[in-house]
This record gives C-alpha cells, structure tokens and sequence, in this order.
C-alpha cells in the first residue's frame, strides 16, 4: 500500500509563515486539483470527500469554470460596485433572485465570504426592523468575524481570548435529536421551538428581535438535522412577532443536501436567504438574497465592500448555476445520498463506536462514540481514522462540538464508483483506528 503525507521540509516550512492559529486537517500542500481528486507538491493524488468545506462541488478545477474565469480575467478583473457596477453584478443578482424560491419582488447584495453574508443580514435587518437583539442557535456556526463569532454556538477554538463578543445576541436550545435526554421518544421538549419561547420569556421580548438566524442543518456542530417540524415551528414564531428569518445556507445551498436549498425540505420560506461557499466554486463570493421591501431598508452606502461582486467570481458563478442547472446535480446529490447514506448505515452495524449516522443529500457524518454508553465523544477516534483515511489516499474532515463527527463532503459531480471507492477506504480506516484503540 503507498503510504500517503508529505515531507517534514514541507510543513516545517509552512509552520515557519503561517500563523499557529490557522489550522489544516492534512499536513501536505495541495499542488492542483481535477475532479474529485487533490494532488499534492510531491505528486500524490487524493480522492476527495472536503471538497474545501463544501466549496468546490463541481470538484477541482471544473472546466467550464475554468474558462469562464479565464475568459473574463482577459476582460475585466475589477471595476469596484461602488465606483462602476461590472455587468455580471447584474446578470448573477438576476440570476440568484429566480434561484431562491421566496415569493414576490427579491433583491441581492454580493460580498466575498459566508461571514460577511451573515453579518450583512443581520445589518438588514436591524434596519428593517428597528430592532437591535438576534437570536442564534446552540452548536451553530456562522463565521469567524466578530459579530459571526457572537451568533457562533461553539467557543472552541473560534473565539477564545476574544472577548467580550456584539452585545445583543441571544443563544436559544437547538434540537440535536442523538444527545437528546429523551432520546428515542417522538420529539424531545426542544423539538417545537420551545426553547426559543423560553428564551422570550426569560432573556429577551420577541418585540426586541430584529431577525432569527439558524442554519437548516447545522454544518460545523456536527451535521444536526432538525426533526421534522422544527423548522417550521421556527419560521411562525418569526411571523407571530414581526421578526425577520434568515436561513444560513453557506454549507448546505445549492444542490449539496439533494434540493437546491436545504429549507426547501421543510417547507419553509426565508425572508432573508445567506450563500457562499459552493456559488463560485472556489473563487470568494457570497451572497445575501431577501426580500426587496427588507433588503432596501439600509440607506444607499450602509452595505458595501471594495471586492464584493468581484467580475472574476461573478463569472464562475455563473457558470456554476449553469452547470449546476444543465447537469441537476441537486437531483444527482439526492440519489447518491441515499447511497451514501445505505453504506453509512452499514458501517454502523459493523463497527459499534458508529453511534449515529445523519445527514441528507451528499452532506452526510457519522458520529463516533464510545459503545459501552452510546454518548461519549471519541475525538481522537475521528483523528485517527482521517490519518488512516489519508495514508488510503482519501482526504477526510471532522465536525461536532466535541470534534467527534467525520462529515462526507464529496463533490457533486462525483461517479458512484469514486464514491462507493471512497467508503470503502473509510471503513478501512476506520477499522484500523478502532483496532489500535481497542
């Protein structure tokens, strides 16, 4: 078997620039990408189920991205939105705005990252509303920046020595049906919103809320899927009392959970809708997409950046839509989740630590605990089996508050092959960390 890493030199070298605070799962340095499969500067090849966080869903270096880069790059690289709109700001808002199935007239504003997406919603809506407090969930992830931080339900690592975060955001219980006390009953008390009408009566108002912000499944905590109904429940609390509701969909959107937007399986309907990750395939964009009556509050100049709607971006993700439209990669997602998930399920009856197995769509984890309770963590379970996964030259990433979940991001445009290759790999890995720990 060909042992997979890479060389001392190369991560002393890297350590020697990079600050200690940026943390990688591989120590290797990517060198090109094609497809599902990652190369490193030594010429090792990786299948990969990261995907750059859920980034790169067309996988490395799709061509039809490629050339629109490409071919944009020779027209335009920057023009600034606020000095002259390039025209491709136009063409994708237009686009996104028919993407995003919230009724009536909507309107879009393009930045660089999730973060900042989260954080200009946030700005919209106090505007809109008024109001100055926000509710987040436990467990949730919402960026790095500082008012993202304060909605972020995890403190560690993201927020350490950071403090004191943005007054006004307020944390409500979030349903995590696996670590639920009443696990194994229909729905545990948190299950219908009951943790956010506690919140009301013992923290803050509704009347004070300007917008709730929750992811639909909760990416970094852990791959969470709400029970069903939950959601829902959420969404009317919001209507019962004029509170704006925003869905994160930076890890979850376009295509990745089987539908183009993962709140599209609740039957909800967002006012106010966060994009990333995914939406250029790799190149910085995100965007905010609401309500026109909601995203017109601020005042011309309130919302801006100098590389937001950068042409380059605009250009990849407008090939990606396209690509992501003319291929129904979201319907391609859905069938080879059931896949996925059928393999997962299997892995579990063979391995015990497998506590639990969730996800929808190609946004699936596995949860590793300890047998003998069902709910201890076993972090260093999950560390194992990504250094046993990369030496089976597969590239895999940890999620959960207690970094005992091993997520499958795979790219959308996947084969079946590469991916029940893939899983494969996984339960070999997997069986050699839990016989070298057992």
């Amino acid at each position: 078997m060909t042992t997979y890493g890479t060389s001392a030199v190369d991560r002393e070298a890297a350590a020697s620039v990079v600050a200690r605070g940026v943390f990688t799962y591989h120590p290797m340095l990517a060198a090109e990408g094609s497809g599902v499969h990652l190369t490193d500067v030594d010429g090792r090849s990786y299948l990969d189920f990261a995907s750059g966080i859920g980034v790169t869903a067309l996988g490395h270096s799709h061509p039809e991205v490629v050339a629109a880069i490409k071919a944009q790059a020779d027209r335009l690289t920057h023009s600034c939105q606020h000095v002259v709109m390039p025209e491709l700001n136009y063409r994708l808002c237009r686009k996104l705005v028919d993407v995003v199935p919230i009724p009536g007239p909507k309107k879009v504003f393009l930045a660089n990252s999730g973060a900042e997406a989260v954080e200009n919603a946030v700005k919209v809506a106090k505007v809109a509303t008024g109001r100055r407090a926000v509710v987040a969930f436990d467990n949730a992830f919402h960026g790095r920046t500082s008012f993202a931080l304060a909605l972020t339900g995890k403190v560690r690592p993201y927020s350490v020595g950071m403090g004191p975060l943005s007054a006004g955001v307020f944390h409500a219980p979030a349903p995590y049906c696996y670590r639920c006390p009443s696990r194994g009953t229909p729905c545990c008390t948190l299950s219908r919103g009951s943790g956010l009408r506690r919140l009301f009566d013992t923290q803050v108002a509704p009347e004070e809320v300007a917008a709730i912000i929750v992811e639909p499944i909760q990416g970094e905590g852990g791959f969470v899927v709400p029970p069903p109904g939950w959601l829902q429940d959420v969404e009317s609390l919001c209507r019962e009392h004029g509170i704006v509701f925003i869905v994160d969909e930076v890890q979850t959107g376009l295509g990745r959970t089987g539908r183009t937007w993962a709140f599209e399986h609740e039957g909800v309907v967002p006012d106010i809708v966060c994009t990333a990750k995914a939406l250029a395939n790799g190149m910085p964009l995100s965007a905010v997409i609401g309500r026109a009556e909601i995203m017109d509050a601020p005042e011309p100049g309130a919302l801006g950046g100098t590389y937001g709607g950068n042409p380059i971006a605009e250009a990849a993700a407008l090939a990606v839509l396209k690509v992501m439209e003319d291929e129904r990669l979201a319907d391609r997602a859905a069938r080879l989740g059931d896949l996925l998930a059928e393999r997962l399920e299997e892995l579990r009856r063979k391995v015990p630590e497998v506590g639990d197995v969730r996800g929808r769509g190609l946004m699936q984890a596995i949860e590793l605990v300890d047998p003998a309770d069902g709910a201890t963590p076993l972090p260093d379970l999950v560390k194992a089996t990504i250094a046993n996964a990369r030496e089976e030259g597969l590239l895999l990433i940890s999620a959960g508050l207690h970094g005992n979940v091993l997520r499958f991001l795979p790219p959308l445009i996947i084969e079946q092959d590469d991916l029940l290759d893939g899983l494969e790999r996984v339960e070999r890995a997997l069986l050699r960390a839990t016989a070298a720990t057992g």
